[in-house]
């Protein structure tokens, strides 16, 4: 399988080189130039596979024959085997039809974790027998930082450095970032926003000429092909438990940077019957406002209790219009270019086509917490900000009863202490492997947005 740029420039690249970029040189995202198309009869295959199986199939069929099966195989179980729940990712039924997927299992309690647990062995495994060495660079609005070195710290080929908004995200999610060892692990607290970290960090791919001749930049947020690639799995997992795909299923997403609904969305594209797409928000609402009233434009950042989604501009949801604008790169390229200067519309006929596929609602703080506080008390069960959000969402969104609908649980409760609280319920405890993570010791640079400075600091790192 070969990938292509969203902006149309450049040749076709393979999978292990879509792996060891993140932005294609024209700026664009990497797409698969054809998504596989899935029988009946392979779901029926598929049925019964454990969660690390499933993973191992799917991820080959977008692999192809770059990475031996073998090491493959090695590399997805190995991943999943430090999981603390035997699923991997438990399925809880709250009422009839109504489902919570927790994806909050893995070493650092975020849904980040599916991917970054296989993306940085599959980087450890290309480098080496490449014999390269590169820089890993990311901006995260909470969970992606820890997941990113928890995944990739140990691997002698890497330099890493996160980017995270200065005081704009948890104690947990810092300290988790902050807290790792290591002397190729690198933490910036930048002074903005997540948007201004992550425009620090296109713009450094952009122009990576402040790097040694033998390194390149590497990415690990959702541009990273293989990031999106890991978390289409748990939409097959809990669809084929719930009976696809003879039965329609309905997911509603916490959405923030847009990769984890896309994974669903290409899901969907590649044969899964997945009735609707729910767009979760908080009050930073841009694709709420497009997809309810067809309006994509940028307003003003709001702080909220659930800081992950606290994101102005959705990076991988060029990859979707990408498909909207029928692959158009041009006329992808003149809607971005315009974007930021002025409100866009899509065209009628283009809106009808998003609404067809996305339903979406925009939730503040007070309903969340009231939210965590009413499915506790009526279910027992503690959700963190960011999946109230989706469940609400769902709620809001449902359109039939007989279809399933599950919400994606993204992260641990415990990671959210302020929220809970304001909930009116006690704090959760970390799980014992963070037990002592308040007495670890922390290490990270604070920083001014601006480009000049972060990337002379790589530069007087490496």
């Amino acid at each position: 399988m070969k990938y292509i740029s969203t902006r149309g420039q450049g040749q076709p690249q393979s999978f292990e080189q879509v792996l060891l970029t993140g932005l294609a040189p024209d700026g664009g995202l990497y797409v698969p130039e054809h998504l596989p198309q899935l029988s009946r009869e392979q779901f029926s295959a598929w049925e019964g596979l454990d969660y690390p199986q499933l993973a191992f199939e799917i991820t080959r069929l977008f692999a192809g024959d770059e990475i031996a099966s073998d090491d493959l195989r090695e590399i997805i179980e190995s991943a999943y085997a430090n999981f603390a729940h035997p699923d991997i990712a438990p399925l809880v039924e709250l009422s009839a039809g109504e489902f919570v997927l927790e994806l909050f299992h893995g070493p650092t309690l975020a849904f980040k974790d599916f991917a970054l647990q296989v993306l940085g062995r599959l980087l450890d495994l290309v480098l080496k027998k490449n014999g390269r060495r590169v820089v890993i660079l990311g901006a995260t609005s909470g969970d992606t930082g820890s997941a990113a070195l928890e995944g990739c710290r140990h691997s002698d080929q890497v330099d890493i450095f996160i980017l995270h908004p200065y005081q704009r995200v948890s104690d947990v999610q810092r300290k988790q970032m902050t807290t790792v060892p290591g002397s190729n692990v690198f933490n910036l607290a930048i002074e903005g926003d997540f948007d201004d970290c992550q425009r620090l960090v296109k713009s450094a791919f952009a122009d990576q000429s402040f790097l040694p001749q033998d390194r390149q930049l590497v990415a690990v947020n959702s541009i990273n092909w293989a990031r999106i690639l890991m978390q289409t799995v748990y939409y097959f997992a809990a669809a084929l438990r719930l009976g696809a795909p003879k039965a329609s299923v309905s997911f509603s997403v916490p959405t923030g940077n847009f990769g984890d609904i896309y994974a669903g969305y290409l899901a969907r594209l590649m044969g899964l019957s997945i009735d609707q797409l729910v767009v979760a928000t908080n009050k930073n609402d841009i694709l709420h406002r497009l997809i309810s009233n067809n309006e994509y434009s940028v307003t003003g950042l709001t702080r909220t209790c659930s800081p992950s989604m606290d994101i102005l501009v959705s990076s991988n949801f060029e990859r979707y219009l990408f498909d909207l604008f029928d692959r158009n790169p041009q006329q992808l390229k003149s809607f971005m270019h315009a974007f930021g200067e002025k409100p866009l519309q899509l065209s009628p006929s283009q809106w009808q086509r998003l609404r067809s596929i996305f339903d979406s609602a925009s939730v503040d703080d007070d309903t969340t917490c009231q939210v965590i506080a009413d499915v506790h008390s009526r279910h027992g069960v503690l959700l963190d900000p960011h999946t109230a959000v989706g469940l609400h969402s769902a709620r809001l969104c449902r359109k039939t009863k007989s279809v399933p609908m599950v919400t994606l649980a993204t992260a641990h409760p415990a990671k959210f202490s302020d929220a809970i609280s304001a909930a009116g319920l006690p704090i959760p405890d970390l799980p014992n492997h963070l037990q002592d993570l308040y007495q670890r010791s922390e290490r990270y640079e604070v920083m001014p947005a601006q480009l000049t400075a972060l990337t002379s600091y790589i530069a007087d790192c490496l």
